[in-house]
């Protein structure tokens, strides 16, 4: 499982570098600059979870069931809440209408809080921790 969690943060990290190449020269020109932030906000965010979720995959005070469950918790809060903001400050590139998408930014956030915390209880309460 190890191995797999830090191929995933690589990847994941890995798009953050390309989204975030992206925003800065090809979505220059055609955002505003409160949508270029918000986008910059996304990367920023999908970065620090990349290395986060790295931790995880390399620690060995975290049990099997705690990296699974931390990974699912993060991977979605970072698909929530990364995702709904790349596809909110570009809906209008597509033509799209996507508002409803709004809501879905802070619970993406919340996720990445509690897999945050649980990470932390799990750390704590492991019985041979170094």
């Amino acid at each position: 499982m190890n191995i797999k969690l830090i191929r995933l943060s690589i990847v994941l990290g890995l798009f953050s570098i390309i989204l975030g190449a992206f925003g800065a020269h090809a979505l220059k020109e055609v955002l505003t600059e409160q949508q270029l932030i918000s986008f910059e906000t996304g990367v920023r965010y999908q970065m620090c979870q990349a290395l986060f979720l790295l931790f995880i995959g390399s620690t060995k005070l975290l049990s099997v069931k705690a990296k699974k469950t931390a990974t699912i918790l993060l991977m979605i809060g970072v698909l929530f809440f990364s995702g709904s903001i790349y596809l909110l400050t570009t809906q209008n590139l597509f033509g799209l209408k996507l508002s409803f998408l709004g809501p879905i930014t802070p619970i993406g956030g919340l996720l990445i809080m509690i897999s945050w915390v649980y990470t932390a209880i799990s750390v704590r309460n492991q019985k041979n921790n170094i």
